[in-house]
């Protein structure tokens, strides 16, 4: 498997364990210059922007340790780019991680909060 299939299998397992517990998808890669989104979902009225990580295990860090500053100032770029060409109706935003780990999915909500700046 390449590295792109091994992601797009952790993107269809997060997906799938969101909208198991309700979340609604409405894109997937949204790709921007210099960056992209993985997922973006709405949890009710919140709009998430969500980074997946496959990993085959927590020996670096796990997933927060996986999505460093430089990473997360990419995230609330795309996101920035992904407001102002989509116009989604949210009450607030949020971003998450999902780590998708053999033994199971570990998802950090509210995993952190960019810059004012950013967005």
């Amino acid at each position: 498997m390449t590295t792109r299939q091994i992601g797009q299998a952790g993107e269809d397992q997060a997906a799938a364990f969101l909208q198991a517990k309700g979340y609604k998808i409405i894109a997937r890669n949204f790709l921007v210059p210099g960056g992209e989104l993985d997922l973006v979902a709405y949890d009710k009225k919140t709009l998430v922007f969500v980074e997946v990580k496959k990993r085959a295990s927590n020996a670096f860090g796990g997933p927060v340790a996986a999505v460093t500053h430089t990473k997360q100032k990419r995230v609330a770029r795309a996101a920035a780019q992904f407001l102002k060409a989509k116009s989604p109706k949210f009450d607030s935003i949020r971003f998450d991680v999902i780590c998708v780990l053999p033994q199971g999915i570990e998802h950090i909500s509210n995993a952190f909060v960019p810059q004012r700046t950013t967005l």
